[in-house]
């Protein structure tokens, strides 16, 4: 690595821009993205992603570009680009082969293609190698060489950032996995862990979301139960809680690009070879209704007040997670579709959502600030944003009408005394 001239990373998403900065600290890097909008942000130190501050993204010595000319000569390429699933829910590959052969075209003999995206095993050497070969016209695995190291990136995490998590690795060659491992391990604190291969590593990675998910639909699916018992499946969480290897996930929605997304990879993945996955699917099946879920008991709620078309809900939250921009793959939007499908009023806003994108997303058009929010029958509370946690009960009051209903989603107000005739419904 002391003879790595450059670095290219391509995609200066949540994923790709901290690895960028951080990889920046330590080697040459050049920074590629086909947004020109984005790139132009970046320059200016505004991160719309929030996961790199002002001050580390200014000092950065990494450069950005949209020209993929200006990456050609690059020793490594990292790809980070998204890899979503289609409305049928099958692997979408576009932006894979798009990058794959965006680096072909510039890509010299020796060069190291490295993918951080999530994928099925196989995507690596099966599909982009020979997407890069096409371009290029070089030999995989002999003019050029493939990896893998698979993204760990968890939105708003300022703990387990880039810098701090163990990376798995894995390249075409054992010379290529150590040239990667001493790479990466300049990148981050936590160390590397040399997978036996790049298969191998992106299997790892699928299933490390898959297996959230399911855990997740576990927990979705006793909180439907224990509605039904009158029972608070937070209660019940913190006392099984106390156990010492139980497993601490809690109910809600799942979305975003990875846990709502991977495990459809894997799903396909099964399939090709004939098998059909039972527990992959039933936990997605689980998460995927539980937006209208969350709307069927809302209505019914407001339905045992006297309350139906027409009343005015105020939905707080719109992004898949709390403290984050980022709208991708939401479930909030089934809870307003389920909701306004019944005739209620829904206003939506986020304390941290984009509006234009929301817009552009969900056709949705935000608040731009809840401080004078009130006349409502219903408040929902989707997404556990900082400013929505400091609510008081005086501030439910002002929101409220006199009969008004608090719908706690993530449980976050649950330990709150509602004045008045205020009543609750939580998950």
């Amino acid at each position: 690595m002391a003879d790595t001239k450059k670095i290219a990373v391509i995609g200066l998403g949540y994923v790709g821009l901290p690895l960028a900065v951080h990889l920046a600290k330590h080697f040459p890097v050049i920074g590629l993205d086909i947004d020109a909008n984005r790139v132009d942000e970046l320059k200016r130190g505004h991160d719309r992603t929030r996961e790199i501050d002002r001050g580390p993204l200014c000092d950065t010595t990494m450069t950005f570009a949209t020209d993929p000319a200006a990456i050609a000569g690059s020793d490594i390429f990292i790809v980070t680009v998204p890899t979503p699933v289609d409305k049928n829910n099958l692997p979408d590959l576009t932006a894979v082969k798009g990058a794959s052969r965006m680096v072909g075209g510039v890509i010299g003999k020796g060069a190291i293609v490295v993918y951080e995206s999530t994928v099925y095993p196989g995507v690596t050497e099966d599909i982009a190698g020979p997407e890069i070969e096409a371009a290029s016209g070089l030999k995989c695995g002999v003019d050029f060489f493939l990896g893998y190291s698979p993204e760990r990136i968890n939105p708003g995490d300022r703990e387990h950032t880039v810098d701090r998590i163990t990376k798995v690795v894995a390249g075409q060659t054992p010379e290529v996995t150590q040239i990667l491992g001493d790479m990466y391990g300049k990148l981050t604190s936590g160390g590397v862990f040399l997978a036996r291969d790049i298969k191998t590593a992106e299997a790892a990675k699928v299933i490390e979301n898959a297996q959230r998910d399911i855990n997740i639909a576990f927990v979705n699916e006793v909180a439907t139960i224990f509605q039904k018992m009158g029972l608070s499946v937070y209660d019940v969480l913190e006392a099984a809680g106390t156990k010492w290897n139980f497993l601490k996930f809690s109910p809600g929605l799942v979305g975003g690009h990875c846990i709502g997304v991977d495990p459809f990879y894997l799903a396909h993945a099964a399939t090709t070879i004939g098998h059909h996955p039972e527990i992959i699917l039933a936990g997605r099946r689980i998460n995927d209704n539980m937006g209208g879920y969350v709307a069927d008991c809302i209505a019914l709620e407001l339905a045992k007040r006297g309350k139906g078309a027409g009343a005015r809900i105020l939905m707080l939250g719109l992004t898949f997670k709390e403290n984050v921009p980022d709208l991708r793959n939401s479930h909030v939007i089934d809870i307003v579709k389920g909701l306004t499908g019944r005739g209620f009023k829904v206003e939506v806003h986020d304390a941290f959502a984009d509006p234009a994108e929301a817009k552009e997303f969900f056709d949705i058009s935000l608040l731009p600030s809840i401080d004078d929010a009130t006349g409502y029958d219903c408040v929902v509370g989707a997404v556990p944003h900082e400013p929505y946690l400091a609510f008081t009960p005086q501030k439910f009051t002002e929101i409220l009408t006199d009969d008004g209903l608090v719908a706690d989603v993530k449980g976050m107000w649950r330990n709150h005394a509602l004045p008045g005739n205020l009543f609750r419904w939580q998950l």
